[in-house]
């Protein structure tokens, strides 16, 4: 079967609301996406609304319609009751022309259908006097109990749902017929295509709605209203009960809607403490009128409400009732083959996300499930993993940077922007020869330090990287950064001790001070010798001069 709900892979955040809101967790979350387990999923659509990133897809069958409408076999239109709210203003038979113009040969109510049903359900009570009888108009009902509830099977009513029960008085009315079922629902398509022959396609309100604008056809503004059309109040919650007689008196006739209403009833059921009742039960909050399709785009509850119930007339719609045998429908269990953990692997995976204990087990329903054991079992089931637990990552996130912070060799300040100190570190107490943290947490920085740089960069935003200062109160040298983060308002000093590369470079410059110094004594002494040794070698020279004349003379003279 083609799948009814989809995702858009790069729009999911990895934010869980979807698995917050789903009644039976059917969504598995896998490389940080994710993904809709079909076999577990009852298609209430919760996670289509909810979706903050739009990722939820509904699977369209506009083309498959279109294609229909080609071919020389009449498509005629079943409009879920609750048209009426959505297309307000607009009755049956300005759907009817609208529709028409698309290509539909005719359109109905499958409020008609719904007529069907009720009457059905009169009669299962007043001849076959059932214990329990739960309607089966709503298809994630259904599905909620084939799946998850198979031992009250028994109690699901083995009846058509109106949309069925129309589709099926079209085709025997219009033989080779094709039929289209038109309403708010998700789960109708999947309905659909599990019982197969009956309704050939299903669109919601949302995809009649973009083709008619595609189409640039506008819907006429007029209600015809007629008094025997009882069975338009299907779509709220308690209608089903509304249109019925509710003749047998032994028997307590009530409405159960919201999922998680449903599941808590059918539990009360489960544990044998109930006899004697109908339960009119709607997976959506406010029943059809509150479906995701519905919800979604234009939630009105008590506009919806009276646009219905204003609509509906006082009595049955004037139809031939089909046989029972043409009305009946049979449930079978749906196995989702899940995988069930025993107690010590339960254990082992609680241990794994840091709940040793049952104190530790927080159950806040961040992650989406309901208790930390829910969560280990999704985990195991290969559902879920340990990072969906917000407690545990904020835990090991603090965990690993306060390892960092505590065994950095680097000093860290952290103030608030009344230059408060809000954390320090080992380091920057050596630093400050500060002996307990507590003595100085929450007082202001200039107790220990020049506020002067953080001031500047609170105020500038601006940070300061690598600046070597003196701290003359410690005698220490310290190269320090300084960087406000605007999202948490903090300033973080980052101070790098640096006294012994400063004592060791001005060692270094005065070992080269010196050195020079001796280089210069050095030269100059020498400068003074060569001075003597020219003076010597100046007088030798004039001497020497002197006397080789002298000779020169006397050799001359002989």
């Amino acid at each position: 079967m083609k799948s009814c709900l989809t995702l858009k892979k790069s729009n999911c955040k990895n934010c869980y609301k979807c698995i917050r809101h789903c009644p039976v967790k059917s969504i598995r979350f896998s490389g940080n996406q994710a993904h809709i387990i079909e076999e577990d999923c009852i298609l209430c659509g919760q996670c289509f609304v909810v979706c903050p990133q739009n990722a939820k897809e509904i699977s369209g069958d506009i083309e498959k319609v279109k294609v229909m409408l080609m071919d020389d076999a009449p498509v005629i239109a079943s409009l879920a009751p609750s048209f009426i709210a959505n297309y307000k203003g607009s009755g049956i038979e300005a759907m009817r022309t609208a529709l028409k113009q698309i290509g539909f040969a005719d359109a109905e109510e499958t409020a008609i259908g719904a007529t069907f049903v009720k009457k059905e359900y009169e009669r299962l009570l007043r001849e076959e006097r059932r214990d329990i009888v739960i309607s089966s108009c709503c298809h994630s009902v259904n599905l909620l109990i084939q799946k998850y509830f198979p031992d009250e099977l028994q109690y699901l009513a083995d009846v058509l749902s109106p949309m069925q029960a129309h589709c099926a008085d079209i085709k025997r009315r219009y033989p080779g017929a094709k039929t289209v079922f038109i309403g708010p629902c998700v789960s109708k398509k999947d309905e659909a295509q599990r019982y197969e022959g009956t309704v050939d396609a299903v669109l919601t309100f949302e995809e009649l709605t973009g083709w008619l604008d595609a189409e640039n056809i506008q819907l006429p503004k007029e209600i015809h209203r007629i008094g025997n059309s009882r069975a338009r109040l299907f779509p709220t919650t308690g209608g089903i009960l509304k249109t019925m007689e509710q003749t047998e008196k032994d028997y307590t006739y009530m409405t159960i809607d919201g999922a998680d209403n449903c599941i808590a009833a059918l539990r009360n059921i489960e544990s044998g403490e109930i006899h004697k009742c109908f339960i009119e039960m709607s997976i959506c909050p406010g029943s059809c009128i509150g479906g995701p399709v519905m919800e979604k785009y234009h939630r009105s509850p008590v506009m919806d409400y009276v646009a219905v119930t204003t609509f509906a007339g006082k009595s049955d719609f004037d139809v031939p009732q089909p046989s029972a045998n043409d009305m009946r429908l049979r449930f079978s269990y749906i196995d989702r083959h899940e995988l069930t953990p025993s107690e010590p692997e339960i254990n082992s995976i609680l241990a794994q996300m840091g709940k040793a204990s049952p104190e530790q087990e927080l159950n806040c329903g961040s992650c989406g499930y309901d208790t930390c054991r829910a969560k280990a079992i999704a985990i195991f089931q290969g559902k879920a993993d340990m990072s969906m637990c917000l407690p545990y990552l904020k835990e090991k996130a603090e965990s690993f940077s306060d390892t960092i912070v505590k065994n950095t060799t680097n000093g860290v300040i952290v103030l608030n922007e009344a230059l408060e100190i809000q954390q320090i570190n080992s380091a920057a107490m050596r630093i400050m020869n500060i002996r307990y943290a507590a003595d100085i947490l929450g007082d202001q920085a200039v107790r220990v330090l020049d506020p002067a740089v953080f001031m500047r960069v609170r105020d500038t935003g601006r940070g300061v990287y690598n600046e070597r200062v003196y701290l003359a109160e410690y005698k220490r040298f310290v190269e320090q950064t300084v960087v406000y983060d605007k999202d948490s308002r903090l300033l973080i000093c980052i101070m790098r001790d640096v006294t012994d590369e400063e004592h060791e470079k001005q060692k270094k410059e005065e070992i080269g001070r010196k050195t020079i110094e001796t280089a210069d004594k050095v030269v100059d002494k020498q400068m003074r010798i060569v001075q003597e040794i020219a003076s010597l070698l100046g007088e030798t020279a004039a001497e020497t001069k002197i006397a080789l004349t002298k000779l020169k003379e006397s050799i001359s003279d002989e």
